[in-house]
């Protein structure tokens, strides 16, 4: 007889990041514990107290205080030390590429036993819009791609493609649609955008915006409104730029950067996509699926959405993760996840040299 059985490996490190301060959180930890773990949750220092909140709710739902542990803390300290620690069976990481390539290399260094790395990062996410989309769904689903949550979505549009023989209507359309966006205090029923996390979240947009303005051409921002005191705001930008490898890395914020491209060149488009090394989410608009197949058929992107917007994916039906550097797999909410937190284990055993019964059909059943 021949037995594959599963059992989990031991201590899991599970950081999290701010952007889905429970979503995450809460997925990381119930697949480590699901497959037989014992969790460390390291929560983003930003968010702290919706991780406590979280893991307080799990311990009085049953799950014992020594198997499921919270660990706050600066992720330079707290979660570098985790990482690093002899202890450790496994990590899952929702966060910045750098951050992910750092502990990928700390890993490495252990000496011991190699442990899995489960890493979902972020990206320099595109759409492309051929001649024959219908531009109103396009600029829905722009708007949402790019700027819902102030853009502070790892799977958040970055690049829109758009082909040149409906670019200007589009880009007009979209000038028109941020004139009717409103920045403002989440609890505000009017309000379309929030604040950006915190001051340093801001102060890089605001950096790059600056640059931006220096170099390239804005296409339309939305109007600056009455804003609150605290918090910080930064109203959409989409500027035009030329070339896709002008960004060097991901932008995470209310800014989108558009590509005209000749319907020559779209090989070119594609081959430039792949060659970023990002590959998280990438839109299509498009009412030829051919074109929406080819995209899907030559591109390196974990998550494709045909006509649709690029962010939401639903546990269960969209299962969600990047590849290349923004993404070890496998996919959050799909049907291979937990196994990457579980040991395989097989059990062969010589029935007959223990006078058992030699019958096929009841050793198979068996």
């Amino acid at each position: 007889t021949n037995r594959l059985v599963w059992q989990g490996r031991g201590a899991w490190v599970c950081i999290s990041p701010w952007n889905f301060p429970l979503a995450i959180f809460i997925g990381q930890v119930a697949a480590a514990l699901v497959a037989g773990n014992t969790v460390l949750a390291k929560p983003a220092e930003q968010t702290p107290l919706i991780a406590h909140k979280a893991v307080t709710l799990l311990h009085e739902c049953g799950i014992p205080n020594e198997v499921l542990q919270l660990v706050p803390g600066d992720g330079a300290v707290v979660g570098k030390a985790l990482v690093k620690d002899p202890r450790i069976a496994g990590v899952a990481f929702t966060g910045s590429t750098e951050t992910a390539q750092g502990i990928n290399r700390a890993l490495a260094a252990k000496n011991g036993p190699i442990v899995p790395f489960i890493a979902e990062t972020g990206g320099i996410n595109c759409m492309i819009v051929d001649a024959t989309a219908l531009p109103e769904q396009v600029v829905d689903d722009v708007m949402v791609s790019a700027f819902q949550s102030a853009g502070q979505r790892c799977s958040a549009l970055r690049v829109l493609y758009l082909q040149e023989d409906v670019a200007d209507g589009i880009i007009t359309m979209l000038r028109g649609a941020l004139a009717e966006w409103r920045v403002g205090h989440p609890w505000h029923p009017e309000s379309d955008m929030g604040p950006l996390i915190d001051e340093e979240a801001a102060r890089q947009i605001r950096r790059h915006i600056e640059k931006l303005l220096q170099t390239e051409t804005l296409l339309a921002k939305s109007p600056v409104t009455d804003t609150p005191r605290s918090g910080y705001y930064i109203e959409p930008h989409v500027f035009g730029i030329s070339r896709l490898d002008q960004l060097k890395r991901e932008v995470f914020g209310p800014v989108l950067h558009v590509i005209s491209y000749k319907a020559s060149e779209f090989e070119q488009v594609l081959q430039d996509i792949n060659e970023s090394g990002y590959g998280l989410t990438l839109g299509v608009h498009s009412r030829i699926d051919g074109f929406a197949q080819q995209v899907f058929a030559n591109t390196r992107v974990g998550n494709t959405y045909v006509n649709r917007n690029i962010v939401g994916a639903v546990v269960g039906v969209n299962p969600f993760g990047g590849q290349g550097l923004s993404g070890t797999g496998p996919k959050a909410g799909g049907p291979n996840y937990l196994q990457r937190f579980a040991l395989e284990r097989t059990y062969t055993d010589n029935v007959v040299a223990k006078g058992g019964n030699t019958d096929l059909f009841t050793m198979a059943d068996d």
